[in-house]
């Protein structure tokens, strides 16, 4: 594995404990309230009963068991052991593990890893981020989806990523490069993770236009894109809380995108176009 990747794995080996305990994640309220997908996303993939679902970049798998609550076969992947073992345990508490497994490896290798095609490939919020190149992930994303199977992942939008922290301020590139960005904060996004020995990590943006023309390069027809003036964590300090446990601009501020979903569909035969049929898909609120 590339010494950054190596670098980011003990991050977020570093970071699974600190996430379990966290209220951000609040796994012990997930877990006494039987919480399912996040409303946006069921309503874009609708019933899910008897699907096989693959959660790529799982982290300790709380939306990939979402899915099976909701009726879905999952398999989470990740590249953490430690995140690995705590979904894993994770399922079994949640009384999901007949319906739920979990594998440690690089998603890069995940279709040679796995080794099967699957109904649903699922990617959540914070996952592109820390891989190099689009156009690989998208290899992989085609070589797991069976024929008239579904993508659907919801990123951070290229915009937002490229931004400054505190200010309305371009400060990173847009476009993915060659060269990572390095952060050396110490910190996790969740409560209770100062201090991190592993502080170092390396991340790469990638632009809208890239991330859909590296799945279209790969067979994909793209179904939807939708960019949402909020997100699920608060990106910038001044980001106000709302519905859902959403984050939106303040008031009064012009909007932009903070966040985009995606859904794209292998083709049931080869031989397809890349756009969407008519009428093809639901587009998240």
């Amino acid at each position: 594995m590339d010494e950054r990747l190596q670098a980011n794995q003990r991050h977020w080996d570093e970071c699974t404990p600190i996430h379990m305990r966290s209220r951000f994640y609040d796994v012990e309220g997930w877990l006494s309230e039987g919480r399912g997908p996040r409303r946006w996303e069921a309503e874009v993939l609708g019933d899910v009963r008897g699907l096989d679902l693959v959660h790529l970049q799982c982290h300790f798998g709380l939306d990939t068991l979402a899915w099976a609550r909701a009726g879905a076969m999952v398999t989470g992947l990740d590249f953490s052991a430690p995140a690995v073992e705590a979904a894993s345990d994770l399922a079994q508490r949640a009384g999901l593990a007949d319906r739920a497994r979990f594998v440690c490896a690089d998603v890069n290798d995940a279709a040679a890893v796995l080794g099967r095609t699957y109904d649903i490939v699922y990617v959540s919020l914070g996952a592109l981020c820390w891989l190099p190149s689009v156009e690989r992930w998208a290899s992989q994303v085609a070589a797991l989806l069976a024929p008239g199977g579904r993508l659907y992942l919801h990123e951070v939008h290229p915009l937002a990523w490229a931004m400054s922290d505190d200010d309305v301020v371009i400060e990173h590139t847009w476009f993915e490069e060659r060269d990572p960005f390095v952060d050396d904060a110490g910190e996790t996004y969740t409560d209770g993770g100062s201090g991190l020995v592993n502080r170092r990590t390396y991340e790469w943006n990638h632009g809208l236009g890239e991330t859909v023309t590296a799945l279209l390069n790969h067979g994909l027809v793209l179904v939807s894109l939708v960019e949402h003036d909020w997100t699920v964590w608060p990106r910038f300090p001044w980001l106000v809380p709302a519905d859902e446990g959403r984050w939106r601009l303040p008031e009064g501020r012009a909007r932009f995108p903070l966040s985009f979903s995606l859904v794209a569909r292998r083709p049931e035969r080869p031989g397809r176009g890349p756009l969407a049929e008519p009428g093809g898909g639901r587009q998240a609120g």
